[in-house]
């Protein structure tokens, strides 16, 4: 039996186990007459994941067909997985493991971190740049980010579109190629997924410089950069750029910049005294 069988095999059987362990009752259907096997008939999991019973059928017998992410997506809702198992069983299907839901990027430890960090800016962002979380330094380096709308906080997107984010960037053709390389690396695990598409399409109609910079396929990794930012109050900015992915999946990481010379230590610390009455820290809901 090759390795390709093999994984083949654990597809399967992990298809037919997390079956077995559902009833009628846990997906909204009846019991019904007395089954002779325990779990979900595999026609009913077919019904509920929107596909033929035959293609369902082969995967369980561990054919060598190949099925999409959004055949695999479908039947992992269907079998109510949990998202360690949507992730389990995407990888078992050689497929990019998704993003966890928005909602599940951002836990009270992070919210903690990010409040431990200052006068640091920090926030948490997915492997896309969605900023789902942000401390006051955060809030500020740029623009008051609190008053753009939540669909708009994403580093690409304001990086091409965003006059004062562009503004603040003292080489902002190097900060955008290095953002559209590194978004060209995350896409490559998630470029069968229909909200990356849209949002790559998206931007690409929004910004003719990204279209331009997609274009030329560059690829680029999560290595931590120097950032030299002119601020409209503070002034000039010197610093140096880390992050660390918070979780297996790779879907969300910590993001945070540090000085690199006293004056900068200085700026920040008064950026992050800004407006004392607001809160320190910042998330989407």
């Amino acid at each position: 039996m090759t390795r390709s069988d093999e994984v083949r095999a654990e597809f399967a059987g992990f298809l037919r186990s997390r079956r077995a362990r559902l009833r009628p009752s846990d997906v909204g259907l009846p019991e019904g007459a007395r089954r002779r096997v325990a779990g979900l008939r595999r026609e009913e999991v077919a019904q509920l994941a929107g596909v033929g019973l035959t293609w369902y059928t082969w995967l369980e017998q561990g054919r060598p067909i190949a099925a999409s992410a959004q055949v695999v997506a479908a039947i992992a809702r269907a079998l109510r997985l949990s998202d360690d198992e949507r992730d389990h069983l995407f990888a078992l299907a050689d497929l990019p493991v998704p993003d966890r839901e928005a909602r599940l990027c951002v836990g009270a430890t992070h919210l903690d971190l990010l409040e431990k960090l200052l006068p640091y800016p920090a926030a948490v962002q997915t492997a896309r740049f969605d900023i789902r979380a942000y401390n006051r330094a955060y809030r500020y380096l740029f623009d008051d980010l609190d008053e753009m709308p939540a669909e708009r906080r994403n580093c690409a997107v304001l990086l091409f579109t965003d006059t004062e984010w562009q503004r603040s960037h003292v080489d902002l053709d190097h900060a955008q190629r290095r953002i559209a390389a590194r978004l060209r690396a995350a896409y490559g695990r998630h470029h069968e997924e229909p909200s990356w598409q849209r949002f790559v399409a998206d931007l690409e109609e929004e910004s003719p410089r990204f279209a331009e910079l997609w274009r030329l396929g560059d690829v680029g990794g999560e290595r931590n950069a120097s950032k030299h930012l002119v601020h409209a109050r503070v002034g000039e900015l010197h610093l140096e750029m880390s992050s660390l992915w918070i979780d297996d999946g790779l879907g969300s990481r910590v993001v945070w910049f540090s000085p690199r010379d006293a004056e900068t230590a200085a700026r920040l610390e008064r950026l992050a005294a800004e407006n004392p009455a607001e809160a320190l820290i910042s998330a989407v809901a």
